[in-house]
């Protein structure tokens, strides 16, 4: 298959374009920077220059192609709700070229939108809809895809993809355990993350477009929950820093703008994305990769 991959030169994206190649797919990569450019060539991919939010071109390489893989999502938090919205409009644009074809489209979404009092599942729907919560747009947009009659899929991933070269949310709280002195979590930590390794997420994107099964929705996760206070200890054994307990005050001072994910607490399970791909997570545990590759 000829695939279409935007954030094609990112820390999910390049995985993702590395699989498909392996598995034997050429790859469409779409790239904004020259060094982004030579990087992808250099992979074996073909390279479309240009920005994901340029409507009429991300359309026409979809429709160039015979299947679509969206991991481009901007991360700046200062325009987050703006960005949510972007992302929005993309996929609804990536909606109407694909409609009718019988064309994959995967869409990437988070796990940490759900809020259950339990582990969510793949059949779990967002309780809250993207005027409650931005990132749910990306969701919404698959689902008016789907109602425009597109092949369209979802694939959730935890709060933390790891690997060497991370640079999410694990290098977020280093760097924020450096400048307190501290690694904190708050309260007793035992709130839980779910995590992949970026090599098996993406193993996931191609699996649904070479099998493209009933099941629309698709959990990257291999590792269920790990306590908040274990990744903290984690880090302060990496930077050779103390750990502690926060709350309160002291809990917005450490962690900012970042408390509200700092104290987020979701279990996930991905049997059914198992099962229906034949997934199975094999890369190194969140803790292991943290000890091994991110000090």
């Amino acid at each position: 298959m000829r695939v279409f991959v935007t954030g094609a030169s990112g820390f999910v994206g390049s995985a993702v374009v590395n699989d498909l190649l392996a598995a034997g797919h050429s790859v469409l990569g779409l790239v904004r920077s020259e060094g982004a450019v030579q990087k992808l060539k250099d992979a074996g991919a073909d390279v479309q220059p240009g920005d994901v939010n340029n409507i009429e071109l991300i359309k026409q390489c979809a429709t160039a192609c015979d299947a679509v893989i969206h991991t481009a999502f901007n991360h700046d938090f200062s325009q987050y709700k703006a960005n949510c919205e972007a992302d929005r409009l993309i996929i609804h644009a990536f909606g109407e070229a694909l409609a009718g074809t019988g064309k994959p489209l995967v869409i990437t979404s988070g796990i940490g939108l759900l809020r259950y009092d339990r582990a969510v599942n793949e059949d779990d729907a967002l309780q809250s809809g993207s005027e409650v919560v931005p990132r749910a747009a990306s969701e919404e947009a698959a689902a008016t895809a789907t109602a425009m009659g597109t092949n369209a899929y979802v694939v959730r991933l935890p709060p933390t993809v790891h690997d060497r070269g991370d640079h999410g949310f694990v290098p977020m709280i280093a760097a924020m355990a450096k400048e307190r002195g501290a690694s904190a979590y708050i309260g007793n930590g035992q709130n839980h993350w779910p995590a992949v390794h970026r090599l098996d997420a993406a193993k996931i994107y191609r699996l649904i477009i070479e099998k493209q099964p009933i099941q629309k929705v698709f959990h990257a996760v291999a590792e269920e929950g790990i306590a908040f206070k274990e990744i903290a200890q984690s880090i302060g054994a990496g930077l050779g820093l103390p750990v502690k307990a926060v709350s309160g005050e002291e809990a917005e001072k450490h962690f900012s703008w970042f408390l509200h994910f700092a104290a987020m607490d979701c279990l996930a399970t991905s049997t059914k994305t198992q099962n229906t791909l034949g997934w199975q997570p094999v890369e190194i545990g969140l803790l292991k990769d943290i000890k091994a590759n991110y000090f």
